[in-house]
């Protein structure tokens, strides 16, 4: 499967990228560890970036632009109605989730996640925000589907000491998305129990075609305490340029968010960031709808090459992104597979069991690269089982 074309290209990209994908790992190892894609950045936010340089436009962030660019996105993409009013600013994501949780919760509260997830989500309640954790695992299914326990996650509501929600739609690492009746679900026992819900939605503009997200805002009621955390971030490959947007749902929230150290926070903002953020939402969306053809076509290219040559390897074609859940439990690689992948194959995954407990034995493969390089991966994987 390894082709001398998908050599020149990893060297071209080793070459050109200076980030953290290709320079964490010596030049044998091929990377598909963290969430970058290998893909050239749509014209409109080159030109853009590259304007403000030729015009030595790299002053104090200024965001005004952002809120709206923003909403007439999220209104033409998935029919939400976003108040640029409503809108904050802030570095990443998680940056904005640590925000809320600060402003929005007290240091003795408790804060629910949904393991399996994002490892960031651990570290930042505990030893950024300072809060308890309270894991409430999804729940394994069968042929890589994991649903939220329903009946779990209204246990841990109810105990007093919990005040938040931390949801992640579409998630990381299984790729999937829930059903509006399941956000509304969620809603109904946020309601109830009077529990804030901070949804993460960084990947949501990289669902695949024929798939169907729903922003979770706009099934929550009025009174809920809720945010959505989104950025253009992933869905067009900026993560260097830092301009992330916290979207608060009630008045409560928008009152504290406004007087809190909020703004502070917000001058952490990039100035080219913000600029890269409204060329996004506003200039670059054939290249989005591209991308997301891209990525789908890898998803399920991945399946086949898999079947081919790993069949051993459990796999399920996500609803949305570029990364891959690979159940790697049954090739004896032990608990934490991406060890022995980057040993054996120099292949660099990102570890399984730094996604939680319910990881072990899995490992999170990136396959937002081309064909070429996608069966390079699928190779080394392959020859070191």
């Amino acid at each position: 499967m390894t082709t001398h074309h998908a050599g020149e290209q990893i060297a071209r990209l080793r070459a050109d990228r200076t980030s953290a994908k290709w320079q964490m790992y010596p030049p044998d190892v091929l990377p598909a560890w963290v969430a970058e894609m290998d893909y050239p950045i749509a014209d409109p936010i080159k030109e853009a970036l590259r304007s403000a340089v030729d015009r030595s436009d790299l002053g104090y962030r200024w965001p005004p632009d952002v809120p709206p660019a923003l909403a007439e996105f999220a209104s033409d993409t998935w029919q939400w109605a976003i108040d640029p009013e409503r809108v904050f600013i802030t570095p990443d994501v998680m940056h904005g989730v640590v925000t809320v949780l600060e402003t929005c919760t007290r240091t003795c509260d408790a804060v629910v996640i949904n393991p399996p997830v994002y490892p960031p989500f651990a570290l930042c309640v505990e030893q950024i925000a300072g809060r308890r954790l309270l894991p409430v695992p999804l729940v394994e299914q069968g042929a890589g589907v994991w649903a939220l326990d329903f009946e779990a996650l209204e246990k841990a509501f109810a105990y007093p000491d919990v005040t938040a929600y931390l949801l992640c739609n579409p998630h990381n690492p299984t790729g999937q998305i829930y059903s509006e009746q399941e956000l509304r679900r969620i809603a109904d026992l946020a309601m109830h129990y009077r529990v804030m819900v901070i949804a993460d939605e960084i990947h949501a503009p990289l669902v695949h075609p024929g798939k169907i997200f729903t922003p979770f805002l706009t099934v929550a009621s009025p009174e809920l305490t809720a945010v959505s955390v989104v950025s253009a971030s992933k869905g067009w490959n900026v993560p260097g340029v830092k301009c992330a947007q916290v979207v608060a749902h009630d008045d409560l929230t928008v009152s504290n968010l406004r007087t809190s150290a909020a703004l502070e926070v917000s001058f952490g903002v990039d100035h080219l960031g913000v600029i890269a953020a409204v060329a996004a939402y506003r200039q670059a969306r054939p290249w989005l709808e591209g991308t997301r053809e891209r990525i789908a076509a890898n998803a399920t290219l991945l399946a086949e090459l898999l079947s081919l040559h790993a069949p051993q390897v459990g796999y399920r074609v996500p609803d949305a992104s570029y990364l891959a859940w690979l159940d790697l439990r049954a090739c004896g690689l032990g608990e934490d597979p991406a060890a022995a992948l980057l040993e054996r194959g120099k292949l660099a995954l990102y570890s399984g069991p730094a996604f939680g407990a319910e990881g072990n034995g899995h490992a999170r493969l990136n396959f937002a690269t081309s064909p070429e390089i996608l069966a390079d991966m699928v190779s080394r994987l392959s020859a070191s089982l």
